[in-house]
């Protein structure tokens, strides 16, 4: 495989690169992540299963898109392949060792983004995968209708496939139409924003693993808060240009819902119990 990666490499660059360093890093997720240098480059190397030729391609066009659409420093793809056991996707290496945190410019950045109303419709032109679970986009004039049932109820129709029915999905997801506000305008969101997604590059906010589709804001703010909050200064920026949210703390729970059944989908164990005790409070 890592001939076929050099030789890709090559092509990309149209100069001829073969790597001399090669380290396993840590990886939250089954994919195995490298980092590949010689003396005049270093780049970022996804190796996975074939079957997640898709998931790279998809993760190349996330990239491209929040480069296109925003200020964050974003790695390029730099190609995407197979070997004949495994995907692979080369990445720009951003050096994030400075430890130059700069939250506040990170929540300027994000507001600029979510500025941006370019897109009259919610969803995407293509589907994507949030972690390795395929994220469906299809396009939807109503806000309501696009989170309710691409977000909400595919996650519980995935689970209702395993044999495990938290509740009536169509009565969910009719119940959450009513509860997400009618009047969104679409803005260009991360998707899967935490703090494990963000980073610095010598002061310079730097956004990764997007899984991104037009959509509430809110939805990147609620899902960055389901962990941890993200420091003070980063609100602080954020809000210098985008107006606060609402107090609906069901509108926030709507939106944390969708990472919690993502990670029961994925995880099962107490995620279950969990997404069942969030379902429960959105009801009551």
């Amino acid at each position: 495989m890592w001939n076929m990666v050099n030789q890709q490499i090559s092509d990309a660059l149209h100069t001829s690169f073969e790597f001399t360093h090669k380290a396993l890093l840590a990886s939250p997720s089954a994919e195995k992540l490298y980092r590949i240098s010689n003396d005049k480059h270093t780049f970022l190397v996804k190796v996975d299963r074939l079957t997640a030729l898709e998931r790279f391609e998809s993760e190349a066009s996330a990239l491209e898109l929040m480069t296109r659409d925003s200020d964050f420093l974003i790695c390029d793809p730099i190609t995407i392949g197979t070997s004949l056991d495994f995907s692979f996707i080369v990445l720009e290496w951003l050096d994030t060792s400075d430890n130059m945190d700069n939250w506040h410019e990170c929540g300027a950045l994000l507001a600029k983004m979510h500025q941006r109303h370019e897109q009259k419709m919610f969803g995407l032109e293509q589907d994507n995968y949030i972690q390795q679970v395929l994220q469906p986009n299809q396009w939807h004039k109503k806000w309501e209708t696009f989170f309710a049932e691409d977000r909400i109820g595919w996650q519980l129709q995935l689970l209702a496939e395993k044999g495990i029915m938290l509740v009536n999905i169509d009565e969910f997801v009719a119940t959450i139409k009513t509860l997400l506000p009618h009047h969104i305008t679409p803005s260009l969101i991360h998707g899967q924003l935490s703090h494990n997604n963000i980073a610095f590059s010598h002061g310079k906010p730097c956004l990764f693993n997007p899984a991104c589709y037009y959509g509430d804001s809110e939805v990147d703010l609620a899902m960055a808060e389901l962990c941890s909050a993200l420091p003070n200064e980063f609100y602080q920026g954020y809000y210098a240009f985008q107006n606060k949210l609402s107090d609906d703390n069901r509108r926030k729970e709507i939106y944390q819902l969708y990472p919690i059944l993502l990670k029961a989908n994925l995880f099962a164990g107490s995620y279950l119990h969990q997404a069942k005790q969030h379902i429960h409070d959105i009801l009551k």
